[in-house]
């Protein structure tokens, strides 16, 4: 992990968050977390005296904030709306405010985690603001920039579990769409394992190359029950993409990022230890 003095999260609370927020505390590491509530923190065992609470959208709230930290690792993004906030309002604006008091407290490392593939599709609005971030933290001359961009979460693919449970899978396709899905615990050991590396954009996602279909086949196994898949013609995707892009962020916004990523493989660089069998077994108990 280096040796940093001390590590900022934002975002702390969300999935990934969470994760690098329990590593932290595995390691008796030196950090503050950065929430818009402390109760989640407080469970996970975060002292009061490391917790920060402020809106990131809210940049007088964010002054001092970054004054004797070292990293910084944001996971600040919306992946469902919430709350009336857009991409634009967290992915983009949110990060900016906290990378401008990063750099005016002297922040050695600033750590941004975008999403896979997100340079391919500009025209998708959630990656749209994600990578308007990642090119103006690139740009920075005043601290050291790292982007990841992960692929899907394991928390992401519980939704085929979730069709499996309900008696049925719904696949695009013939389901030979290939991924390499990533448990938030191994994206947060990489996480911290970047600040000392000098890279600075990095592509990660998980030890298993799988289909959907497989995903699917997999989802009901875990649950004993028997495999049954309705394949959907990949036109209808593409269709559904087109009337989710008309639609505002706050209805279209999520479809239209899924549905996209949905059109062809997405593998990444391989890391971590954890299987997608092992998740699932754990969302069945």
């Amino acid at each position: 992990m280096g040796k940093a003095k001390c590590i900022l999260v934002a975002g702390s609370t969300g999935y990934l968050g969470s994760h690098i927020i329990k590593r932290l505390l595995d390691e008796q590491a030196d950090f503050k977390a950065l929430a818009r509530s402390k109760n989640k923190l407080l469970a996970l065992g975060v002292k009061e005296s490391q917790i920060i609470e402020a809106q990131v959208t809210n940049p007088g709230e964010l002054t001092g904030i970054c004054d004797d930290i070292d990293i910084v690792i944001s996971c600040l993004g919306i992946t469902k709306q919430r709350d009336g906030l857009s991409y634009q309002a967290v992915d983009y604006q949110a990060n900016l405010n906290l990378l401008f008091e990063a750099e005016r407290a002297g922040v050695r490392k600033f750590i941004y985690v975008s999403a896979f593939n997100a340079k391919k599709y500009p025209a998708v609005r959630l990656l749209k603001a994600k990578e308007a971030f990642a090119k103006r933290l690139l740009a920075s001359e005043k601290l050291t920039p790292c982007v990841i961009r992960p692929n899907g979460f394991f928390s992401d693919i519980s939704d085929i579990f979730n069709m499996a449970r309900s008696g049925r899978v719904y696949l695009f396709g013939r389901g030979h769409l290939k991924l390499n899905p990533i448990h938030g615990a191994d994206l947060a050991r990489f996480c911290l394992e970047a600040i000392s590396k000098e890279q600075q954009e990095m592509d990660v996602g998980g030890p298993e190359i799988l289909s959907v279909k497989a995903i699917a086949q997999i989802a009901f196994t875990a649950q004993h029950k028997p495999v049954k898949i309705t394949y959907l013609p990949d036109w209808l995707r593409v269709f559904l993409v087109a009337i989710f892009k008309r639609l505002p962020v706050k209805w279209g916004g999520p479809a239209e990022f899924f549905l996209t990523l949905m059109g062809e493989d997405a593998i990444a660089p391989s890391y971590g230890e954890h299987r997608l069998v092992d998740f699932f077994a754990t969302l069945e108990k």
